[in-house]
């Protein structure tokens, strides 16, 4: 417990900001790495998954791959990277986007498949074309789901960029390994406090954002019979 309080009082000590090494500067450092990484990954994984969605192709393909990349251990994965591209910004950066592949691509094509056959139907059957279909139809149904994936991702993302620092990148994690260098744990626990608030409120907007998303009609629910019934009695009817 006293601990928890010293990591407390650490990360609300003046002195530890403002510079390269303050708690405003590597907090910034490790929102540009996260929000570049998690943009990176959204920008690959969901144009594959709409397609893996809407044609119903590759599916088995894009399932084992989310799973093989998942199962990765991503410090031996970013270490990897970093012999091959040297330290710095580029070898996190290449391992988060892998992270954070998965779980958009899973979101991206369950979002399509998610819809009833039926409203696609009746959407050919109306003559809307392919096109029309994606963007009118599955695109705005299917971003619940979507949102879903990027909101795990982003949490992945945010916890796994303490590493980042490991190779030189900069970002929070630069207090966890100084403090464990060190045996400064009141820098550990204050480097891993400042990075749960992060998570927490990652958590909190993409959860506000994923309910925002869904359509009118399907928050509705829709579950009640809303036909008026005839006041006709049934003998009448007879």
């Amino acid at each position: 417990m006293n601990i928890f309080i010293a990591g407390i009082r650490w990360v609300l000590d003046p002195a530890h900001y403002g510079g390269i090494n303050g708690i405003d500067t590597r907090t910034v450092q490790h929102l540009v790495i996260t929000l570049v990484s998690l943009a990176t990954a959204a920008a690959i994984a969901i144009p594959l998954g709409y397609l893996v969605g809407h044609t119903g192709r590759g599916r088995a393909l894009a399932v084992a791959v989310s799973g093989g990349v998942r199962a990765l251990p991503t410090l031996g994965f970013l270490i990897l990277i970093a012999l091959g591209v040297g330290v710095g910004f580029e070898a996190p950066y290449v391992a988060l986007v892998v992270l954070g592949i998965p779980s958009i691509l899973a979101g991206a094509y369950s979002g399509f498949e998610a819809i009833d056959r039926r409203t696609i139907d009746a959407a050919r059957a109306v003559g809307m074309t392919e096109w029309q279909i994606v963007g009118k139809v599955e695109i705005p149904l299917g971003l619940p789901l979507l949102m879903g994936g990027l909101r795990l991702a982003a949490l992945q993302i945010v916890a796994t960029a303490t590493l980042a620092d490991y190779v030189g990148a900069g970002g929070l994690g630069h207090f966890i390994f100084l403090g464990l260098q060190t045996s400064d744990y009141p820098q550990m626990l204050a480097g891993s406090l400042v990075v749960i608030v992060l998570a927490i409120i990652s958590e909190i907007l993409f959860s506000i954002l994923q309910k925002l998303v869904v359509p009118a009609g399907v928050a509705g629910g829709r579950l009640n019979d809303v036909r008026v019934k005839s006041s006709r009695s049934r003998a009448a009817l007879g």
